[in-house]
């Protein structure tokens, strides 16, 4: 691909493939995969009909080795912008389910990518690693991480740079499930389509749900499920999904 576009939108059924294609660069983040990936989750978001997003890189080196340092020092960039890349529940809000399929080094901003997203398969031979604390960079992206793994485990992650395996990230909830590496894309696409036959108006409110209950008292987050659910429940949908079982067929969503 041009190195100008080098971030692949590929839509197959009900899912989105967005896939970073620098492999010779270990599909490090410059600004043209920034801008890429900006229009890629854009342009999602706005698709009535695209259920679910892949996140993933070309080749099985890795996923995203973070930020391209080459360009950086060029640019003489000292603090990355805040908008250098999508950052999900942070600058940008995207209700659909996101999933990242992680084809090998997910480093530094590569593991920021990783971490956004709502689930996440990995390569058998995948790594993770938030390697700032060793070139004198800052990981304020990774403040979430404490949500997602034991304490203990982000420290180790932000204070040693050292990088994980894909098995002891599946072992600390970093991740959902490891498969053989030739095995990743179906792996992803098979749990996005189980994901997009669901009802949409369903999936995205328990999205919702999850990320707004953190931080809240049980009482609280059981007021916001109930608030969040209201209009699934009076959708045509929620009417749909009984009708479809008593007539022994499959649903038609109509996300209303």
């Amino acid at each position: 691909m041009a190195e100008d576009r080098p971030v692949r939108y590929q839509v197959e059924d009900d899912i989105t493939w967005l896939v970073i294609d620098r492999p010779e660069r270990r599909n490090a983040i410059n600004r043209a995969v920034g801008a890429g990936l900006w229009d890629g989750f854009r342009r999602f978001d706005a698709d009535p009909q695209a259920r679910v997003l892949v996140l993933t890189g070309a080749g099985d080196r890795a996923f995203c080795a973070g930020a391209d340092l080459e360009e950086m020092a060029a640019l003489r960039t000292a603090r990355p912008p805040a908008d250098m890349v999508p950052q999900l529940g942070a600058n940008l809000e995207i209700d659909k389910p996101v999933i990242a399929a992680v084809n090998g080094a997910a480093y530094a901003g590569g593991f920021l990518l990783a971490q956004m997203c709502d689930l996440c398969v990995a390569a058998e031979h995948a790594t993770f690693a938030i390697a700032e604390a060793r070139w004198g960079r800052g990981a304020p992206w990774a403040a979430p991480l404490p949500w997602l793994v034991p304490p203990r485990v982000a420290m180790e992650l932000l204070l040693t740079g050292e990088p994980i395996g894909a098995r002891r990230a599946l072992k600390v909830g970093l991740v959902n499930a490891v498969v053989p590496t030739e095995s990743l894309r179906d792996e992803a696409a098979a749990l996005a389509a189980t994901i997009a036959a669901n009802a949409p108006l369903s999936v995205r409110a328990a999205k919702r749900m999850v990320y707004r209950s953190v931080g809240l008292g049980l009482r609280e987050a059981l007021q916001e499920g109930w608030r969040l659910f209201d209009p699934v429940y009076a959708s045509e949908d929620a009417q749909e999904g009984p009708r479809a079982f008593v007539e022994k067929r499959r649903p038609v969503w109509k996300g209303r």
